[in-house]
């Protein structure tokens, strides 16, 4: 942890960096707390609109520019950050003044918004000179670089084994998939078609984002799951906590009756996560289309990554990587229907 000193000193620097939001450091009525009670309580609340340069959820991990950076800074000052996610400016402004958050972390092209950077609350001043003397222009540029590498890199690291091992046989683990697939009422060549697009049959799978094993669990999930994160590129353990959470998702989604919509949709969830599934069905629901039925979900998912929808009051997961989702689900039933035809 940085000491306290030192950023108080940060104004006798004889060439301070400044930071491209330093004139917007600016103070909203809010009850003073600063750096030093930030730093005890452990935890620095920042405020932020759902997008990709500000904040979303990928595969149960948080992501974007404005999140990153802050994250950097959190960890500099020896706190971990919170972000709560606003539907608006005004939102944030009031959130910022009734002393729910302690900074407004936007990107300063954001004008259009009429929230053009980073701003502390009123008292702040500890804080706001902290930042002032942590940030450079490399920072900045360290975590673009940060995110683009991310996303030029497959996301899953894997060996890749044929689809099949001969006609009949899918994989080694069929007899994991024909076991656990009748606990959920699932033809077990779907669930195999499922596992190939996770891990390509690779139990020692890993992503970027932390997923593991055949089915590649996110350590969160395996937490809820019961399953132990020493476990989780085990092959059976994997497949028999993927399928509980299936089940969770397929109990989620019982408001769709019909069983190959509901797969479908659950499919996506599992991929994309629920909350953003369901905004995408409210979507359709509001502009006359059959919220249970995929196809018709479907570019909703899509739409999730333009500012117009991921950010309509009925959204409530804010922004998201939908074409990926599209894509999961669309590979998974193309592979399944040649597993239909090839093994029984």
């Amino acid at each position: 942890m940085l000491n306290i000193l030192l950023f108080a000193a940060c104004s006798q620097r004889q060439d301070p960096i400044t930071p491209p939001w330093a004139n917007h450091l600016e103070t909203a009525d809010s009850t003073s707390f600063d750096l030093t009670a930030i730093q005890q309580a452990g935890e620095l609340i920042g405020l932020t609109l759902s997008g990709p340069d500000t904040y979303y959820s990928y595969h149960g991990r948080h992501l974007g520019t404005q999140y990153l950076l802050g994250e950097r800074f959190a960890k500099e000052i020896g706190v971990r950050l919170r972000m709560e996610v606003c539907r608006d400016s005004a939102e944030l402004y009031a959130r910022l003044s009734a002393g729910d958050g302690d900074i407004i972390l936007l990107p300063i092209d954001t004008v259009k918004h009429s929230t053009p950077g980073w701003k502390v609350g009123q008292g702040k001043t500890l804080l706001a000179e902290a930042i002032q003397f942590w940030y450079s222009p490399k920072i900045l540029e360290d975590v673009r670089l940060e995110e683009k590498q991310m996303f030029s890199q497959p996301l899953v690291h894997r060996r890749v084994y044929a689809p099949m091992l001969s006609r009949g046989v899918i994989s080694h683990y069929d007899s994991f998939f024909r076991n656990y697939a009748k606990r959920i009422g699932w033809d077990w060549r779907l669930l195999a078609a499922q596992c190939y697009q996770e891990s390509t049959f690779d139990p020692c799978a890993q992503s970027w984002a932390g997923a593991k094993g055949l089915m590649q669990i996110m350590p969160g999930t395996a937490d809820h799951l019961g399953l132990s994160r020493d476990d989780m590129h085990d092959p059976e353990k994997s497949i028999s906590a993927a399928t509980r959470y299936l089940r969770e998702l397929d109990c989620e989604l019982s408001d769709v009756h019909d069983h190959y919509e509901r797969q479908n949709l659950v499919l996506a969830s599992y991929n994309g996560g629920l909350h953003h599934v369901r905004d995408a069905m409210r979507l359709a629901k509001r502009d006359g289309k059959n919220p249970h039925v995929w196809e018709q979900v479907k570019p909703y998912v899509l739409r999730l990554s333009q500012p117009k929808y991921y950010r309509d009051s009925l959204v409530q997961a804010g922004y998201m990587r939908g074409e990926e989702t599209v894509e999961y689900v669309d590979h998974i039933r193309e592979r399944y229907m040649k597993y239909r035809k090839s093994a029984r």
